[in-house]
């Protein structure tokens, strides 16, 4: 018996979705400049994006809970809060 995925808000999907997107394209700019490390507006594009999925995770941490774990995201009030929201791959 499978349990149903809880249902979070909008925003939460909003979120994930954007950081998908932010994760493609990082992946992408990071296979481009190990063949073209001198392309200084890949790299400036990368910094770009880089600043744009911290800025993003810090807002999703302050929201909805951590992220990641071994030691990525931050300790929410000096409590681990890992298991008390659902994990991303489980919405």
């Amino acid at each position: 018996m499978s349990e149903t995925p809880p249902q979070m808000p909008k925003a939460y999907y909003q979120y994930l979705h954007e950081l998908q997107s932010i994760d493609f394209v990082l992946c992408e700019l990071t296979l481009y400049l190990d063949t073209h490390p001198e392309d200084e507006q890949a790299l400036a594009q990368f910094i770009q994006f880089q600043k744009r999925k911290h800025n993003l995770m810090t807002q999703f941490e302050a929201a909805f809970g951590p992220l990641y774990e071994f030691g990525v995201s931050p300790i929410s009030g000096g409590k681990w809060t890992w298991s008390q929201t659902p994990w991303p791959w489980q919405v």
